[in-house]
């Protein structure tokens, strides 16, 4: 290892977090700079009087990515989180009927049976050829594409036959399943990525097969305790963390990232510096203008963004007697989609993600009480939607759509004793994330693989990128990879 080992780390979410964990176990001297008052970034926990919520992410999939990093630092995952896997992993409704997902193989096909009468085996071959894909794809999530030439390793090479290239998500789904709504059923995950399901790429077809093949799990005091667990890390061996302290700007000399000029005024330098704030919002704030050009403030505009969320955590006087996850599917929901991704506009007969933790977690609310996460897929800040005149009206839209699909709340409105709101406005302005596009740069091939933002930034020496703007990217197990690719690029190791 070299001697000049100081990093500085621009961010405490989740990928910032792994990174200085990884290094700082390994040698270096690590100081991560949060402007935030805790931990997690997106990842964080919210408190609203005594109740709990997780800022963002809620599933916990891939769970054996998390263990090997805290493996990688000579931790078990056991010793820092307590985790539920879920069964049912999620509900879906539509108007016509709901749907447990299972992750009893026997159970979902019984399942699928009384809906969908011929169509359970489908399942049986959607998890076959889609394993195969998965033994293919995992090893391009773990090795950086920083030359040309990476785009032929043997590693992509050997999967390009099962891509599925110019295939949808939903199109590849049609070849399992017939019927539209269950070839649906199995299209929520393209929200992980903040895309419509008729563009997200078919290759993606992985994260619903991950989701039979490993479960999805609950952190028992909400998924931002992943976050505070490893704080505690970096902290035990010796790392820094100072909270409440925004960066203003990269220092660079000539093309090299040197250091970081804090906003209370302080100039800190470093060997390396690891960013894990959001990519756009930090190419267009931290770095001196004219110092870029593959990614100045002009081109980051004509790039191609997620959507965003709109987002109600609400801290209710009861026990909701609902599933941990549940998911409601719009009657017209290719409607739904294209108002937030082609016409940017705000459909009232909305699709929505409800989070119901309190029905295992007594630790997120009081007694007798529930906290409820309430995610609306909205469009992000292109869009031009006025969010502090129009909040208000979606608010009261989406609530009367919980009470009319949801019984056990159908008087939501009278048990609410604390709210906050988050809007894609919100995004932007509070958590600096460019155009308020929580899932970040969107996963299409053209932004994809070397096209990303690469983990050794092209642009400028000294950096290093890790969180859902660079590669393999957004979702907590591939943040988790991004900080180790990018670790191993600086250090020479093979984590």
């Amino acid at each position: 290892m070299s001697a000049k080992n100081e990093v500085l780390i621009v961010g405490a979410g989740p990928g910032g977090l792994t990174a200085g964990m990884l290094l700082q176990h390994n040698g270096y001297n690590v100081s991560i700079m949060e402007k935030a008052d805790r931990v997690g970034g997106r990842n964080a926990r919210i408190d609203l009087g005594n109740f709990k919520f997780d800022t963002g992410p809620t599933f916990l999939m891939m769970k054996f990515i998390l263990d090997e990093m805290f493996d990688a630092v000579g931790r078990r995952t056991e010793d820092y989180l307590k985790t539920f896997k879920l069964d049912p992993m999620y509900k879906l409704y539509f108007p016509e009927f709901s749907l447990n997902i299972r992750t009893d193989l026997r159970d979902m096909k019984n399942d699928i049976a009384k809906l969908f009468p011929g169509e359970e085996d489908g399942i049986d071959k959607f998890l076959e050829v889609e394993e195969k894909r998965y033994k293919k794809l995992l090893p391009c999530l773990k090795i950086p594409y920083s030359k040309p030439q990476s785009m032929v390793s043997k590693h992509l090479l050997g999967a390009l036959p099962i891509l599925s290239l110019g295939k949808s998500l939903y199109g590849v789904l049609g070849d399992y399943f017939k019927s539209e709504k269950l070839r649906l059923s199995f299209t929520f995950q393209s929200k992980y990525l903040g895309m419509s399901p008729w563009d997200c790429p078919g290759a993606f077809t992985i994260i619903p097969h991950v989701e039979h093949r490993e479960g999805i799990y609950h952190v028992m005091g909400g998924l931002s305790k992943i976050s505070e667990a490893m704080a505690k890390v970096v902290k035990e061996d010796g790392g820094k963390i100072e909270l409440n302290c925004p960066v203003k700007q990269l220092i660079l000399d000539g093309k090299k990232v040197i250091g970081l000029l804090l906003e209370d005024g302080r100039k800190l330098f470093a060997d390396a510096v690891f960013l894990n704030s959001d990519f756009a919002h930090t190419m267009h704030n931290l770095v001196p203008e004219g110092s870029l050009k593959k990614y100045s403030r002009s081109k980051l505009k004509t790039m191609k963004y997620s959507c965003s969320t709109f987002m109600l955590y609400l801290g209710i006087n009861k026990k909701v007697d609902l599933p941990h996850h549940n998911i409601r599917f719009s009657p017209t929901y290719k409607e739904n989609v294209s108002d937030i991704f082609a016409r940017k506009v705000l459909h009232q007969d909305t699709a929505f993600y409800l989070h119901n933790p309190s029905a295992i977690d007594p630790s997120l609310a009081p007694e007798g009480k529930s906290s409820i996460y309430i995610l609306v897929p909205v469009a992000n800040n292109k869009s031009g939607i006025n969010w502090e005149r129009d909040k208000k009206a979606f608010r009261d839209q989406v609530l009367k759509l919980v009470a009319q699909t949801l019984p056990e709340l159908e008087d939501i409105e009278d048990c609410i004793e604390e709210e906050l709101i988050i809007t894609p406005q919100n995004w932007h302005n509070d958590y600096n994330v460019f155009m308020g596009a929580t899932f970040n740069l969107a996963h299409s091939l053209d932004q994809m693989l070397y096209l990303r933002p690469r983990n050794k930034f092209e642009e400028l020496g000294n950096c290093y990128l890790v969180g859902g703007g660079t590669h393999p990217g957004s979702g907590l197990p591939t943040i988790y990879e991004s900080a180790r690719i990018s670790v191993n690029l600086l250090t020479g190791m093979n984590i």
